[in-house]
């Protein structure tokens, strides 16, 4: 019963949007005056002061979500992922190469006695809702998810910041170091395998970034299209010829007279 209850679902389903897709070509028919929807225009990359951000030809990804504002500089194979936000209004943000703020992270410079940029090196993996504030965080370091690392700290090389850890402003964290705690201390010196593991981490989420921009530079034909093609392979008998079968089919080429065709029975 479960399976025959699939089955009516999905093919209820396909008539409606069938239905639908019917119904709104009716509508653009019958209309006056075409309206013309208007999307909003796209905050992904906005200038401040006519500064506009300068992204390397070879990114590996920012999100449709994300928002990279200002002066920022961002280097080959980095990754803005989804509702993060690289902002730099009174100094300047660079981030290096192979280098990934995660979803919903914000990054910053400051202001305060003085302009504060915000320098993130290569090979750092900054977790989701993470605040990096005027501080600076050096190559092939790991920063936790929800941690803040607030204004003119120093994050040095091979270290990591625990995930929901608060440095407070001015700290500076030694190289090969496990920061944790609120406000974060330092707990233990890294081993040799979890330093070796950080580079790991940056190059595992840049393969990860490339999966996302080849999902998201797809046109809405191309989904549609791919949408179809899984729904026709759930749908479809196995008995049946797929369209992905390595079986050929018949070509109708008319021969020279036009009345003999060509097909895999005669032309193997």
């Amino acid at each position: 019963m479960t399976s025959v209850g699939a089955k009516i679902i999905i093919a209820a389903s396909g008539a409606a949007r069938k239905l639908g897709k019917l119904l709104d070509s009716i509508g653009a028919k019958m209309e006056v005056v075409k309206y013309t929807e208007r999307l909003v225009p796209s905050t992904r990359f906005v200038a401040v002061d006519d500064v506009m951000p300068v992204i390397s030809e070879s990114v590996s990804f920012i999100a449709p979500t994300a928002n990279v504002i200002g002066n920022v500089r961002i280097g080959q194979n980095s990754s803005i992922w989804y509702g993060a936000t690289v902002r730099s209004e009174v100094s300047k943000v660079v981030i290096g190469k192979n280098s990934s703020i995660g979803d919903r992270a914000l990054v910053h410079d400051a202001k305060n006695e003085g302009n504060y940029p915000t320098f993130i090196g290569h090979n750092v993996t900054i977790g989701p809702g993470a605040i990096i504030h005027a501080s600076t965080i050096e190559d092939n370091t790991v920063v936790g998810a929800s941690s803040q690392i607030l204004q003119g700290c120093i994050v040095h090389s091979k270290s990591i910041v625990a995930p929901g850890s608060i440095l407070t402003g001015g700290t500076s964290v030694s190289s090969g170091e496990l920061w944790a705690g609120s406000p974060a201390k330092m707990i233990r010196p890294l081993t040799v395998e979890e330093i070796a593991c950080i580079c790991g981490y940056a190059d595992d989420k840049s393969d990860l970034a490339g999966i996302h921009a080849v999902e998201c530079e797809k046109s809405f034909e191309q989904v549609v299209s791919e949408d179809e093609i899984y729904e026709d392979k759930l749908e479809r008998n196995s008995e049946y010829w797929h369209p992905d079968s390595t079986d050929k089919e018949d070509t109708f080429v008319p021969d020279f007279r036009g009345r003999i065709y060509n097909s895999i029975l005669s032309h193997p």
